[in-house]
């Protein structure tokens, strides 16, 4: 019974803790089969989200030198791209969505940013994932 009293009273912040850690390969399966990104990049994307959110989705990183914040498992810019604070909300979702377990919200906006950037767009592709052998980070994943 005090178990069932307990779950009771958490109950109301799980619905609001919404994070989620991936595992490196069960998010490359997803990016590729439920959001179609391509296998060629897959690891492109894996290196950079390992880097950005260590696969967290509920990662909020800053404040960057501009006072804004990055959210979420690509950690996608407030300044620009989500709203609020940002005046230009480029990609039409909450800040929140972005950090939220559903990555639906997430991966439209990220795939918006690469169009426009292409990988350049995230400091911690250049400086880790650019010029190396990125298949490493999914080698192991059976793709």
């Amino acid at each position: 019974m005090k178990s069932l009293l307990f779950l009771f009273i958490l109950s109301p912040f799980w619905c609001c803790c919404r994070a989620k850690i991936y595992d490196k390969c069960e998010l490359a399966r997803d990016l590729i089969n439920k959001f179609g990104f391509d296998r060629g990049t897959i690891g492109d994307w894996i290196c950079l989200v390992k880097y950005e959110s260590s696969f967290d989705t509920g990662v909020r990183g800053g404040p960057n030198s501009d006072g804004s914040y990055d959210h979420g498992l690509f950690q996608i810019n407030d300044r620009y791209w989500c709203a609020p604070p940002g005046p230009n909300n480029e990609c039409g979702v909450t800040c929140d969505a972005l950090r939220s377990d559903d990555i639906t919200e997430a991966v439209k906006c990220v795939k918006k940013i690469f169009r426009i950037h292409n990988f350049e767009a995230w400091v911690a592709w250049k400086n880790r994932c650019r010029n190396t052998d990125v298949s490493q980070y999914v080698k192991d994943c059976n793709l």
